[in-house]
């Protein structure tokens, strides 16, 4: 399952079920799990631990050193977890001693081509990433968000659950879960109403979320006080109490807020 062009360090650990194709390079500390697929080409060095069935296709570079002036060669990882497919020239940097020391991403994952994950990002399940969508260090993107190709998303931004962000976006605030977003550091356009519906939420539950985000983001008093509103607070939506503890938590950006605001 080894190429003989394939360049493996005597300190790498590959489960015998993997397969690593032509002029690949493995580097000293890597872990690779089981029914990998690294079709050629590819470049995996550092600290890295990948889990399962994972694809990684020509020219993609997991590990090498992150794009960070204060970085000083401490010791830093990534954590890829299962089913995750990074396509031609995707670009993972591990972690730093500012942010953790730790690039984590979780499974279910497509990285299109050119895509760059910088340190200290973390990303949760079924993320999208179009092609040349770059992240810089410390995002956060949770579960279920697609990003367009050739957006940008600014250091220490967070993007909740379900959001969308259209392609060639600049993005250097906050993304609210289930939020819309396209423009250069534009306000929210809406709500993401297809990944709403993807999610399987009825057209009378979106009206109510709808409302319901109204008031939290009525311009005419602090979002810290809508949030108080006794129909939000009240609220039994799964979905508003998510965005609701989106805002209520720590934001080093600063969040996006809706166009009429």
């Amino acid at each position: 399952m080894i190429h003989s062009s394939a360049v493996i360090s005597n300190n790498a650990t590959i489960h015998e079920t993997s397969n690593i194709g032509p002029f690949c390079v493995i580097g000293d500390g890597v872990n690779i799990g089981k029914n990998n697929n690294l079709i050629s080409h590819v470049s995996i060095t550092g600290n890295t631990n990948i889990e399962d069935n994972n694809i990684f296709y020509p020219f993609c570079s997991i590990g090498s050193d992150p794009q960070d002036l204060k970085y000083n060669n401490e010791k830093s990882f990534i954590k890829i977890g299962s089913n995750n497919r990074f396509r031609e020239n995707v670009t993972v940097n591990p972690g730093t001693s500012g942010g953790g020391l730790n690039t984590l991403i979780s499974d279910n994952c497509l990285f299109m081509v050119g895509s760059h994950i910088a340190h200290d990002c973390i990303i949760k399940s079924n993320v999208i990433l179009a092609n040349n969508a770059t992240l810089a260090g410390h995002v956060e993107i949770d579960h279920n968000v697609i990003l367009g190709g050739n957006s940008a998303i600014h250091q220490f931004v967070r993007i909740g659950k379900y959001a969308m962000i259209g392609g060639m976006s600049g993005v250097e605030k906050d993304i609210i879960p289930y939020g819309l977003y396209t423009g250069i550091r534009e306000n929210l356009k809406s709500l993401n109403l297809i990944g709403l519906k993807r999610k399987g939420l009825t057209s009378n539950e979106i009206n109510e979320i709808k409302n319901l985000i109204n008031i939290i983001f009525d311009k005419n008093d602090t979002i810290e006080n809508n949030i108080k509103n006794n129909f939000v607070e009240s609220s039994e939506i799964l979905e508003i109490k998510e965005v609701i503890e989106f805002l209520n938590s720590n934001s080093k950006r600063g969040i996006t807020t809706f166009e009429n605001d």
